[in-house]
């Protein structure tokens, strides 16, 4: 597996984008995007160096968003993306090592239809698993 991105939790995106600008000297790359099955909106942030980490700016999207519960506890940085080519195998063997399946894999609209599964480590991390493009 490979590091993609570190999701932020927002309330809103308003001076987001502008403040990351400001202070890390990062850009837009791509979004938002609203994407109705994660129930979020989402931008994700970077430089131009490839090697630079991107950041997944999240903010609800509905009343019954998902993100509003990481919200509530204060928000801020609280999942790692990592890019795998073998989704199922990935999955299964987090799993045999002791992590919870939180979402099975559903396409993801910030990733033109790749799939996104989620799952929280034995150390209470959360982990978004993505497909790699093929």
């Amino acid at each position: 597996m490979k590091f993609r991105h570190l999701g932020v939790a927002l309330t809103k995106l308003d001076g987001a984008i502008e403040a990351y600008g400001a202070i890390l000297g990062y850009k837009l790359l791509s979004g938002p995007f609203a994407d109705p099955i994660q129930k979020v909106s989402v931008c994700f942030l970077g430089t131009d160096d490839p090697g630079d980490a991107i950041i997944e700016l999240i903010t609800p999207l509905t009343d019954d968003s998902p993100i509003k519960s990481v919200l509530a506890r204060g928000g801020g940085a609280y999942h790692m993306c990592f890019e795998t080519r073998r989704l199922e195998e990935s999955l299964a063997d987090c799993v045999a090592k002791g992590c919870l399946l939180v979402s099975n894999p559903v396409p993801a609209v910030a990733f033109g239809g790749r799939r996104i599964a989620w799952i929280l480590t034995p150390t209470r991390q959360l982990i978004e698993l993505l497909e790699a493009e093929p």
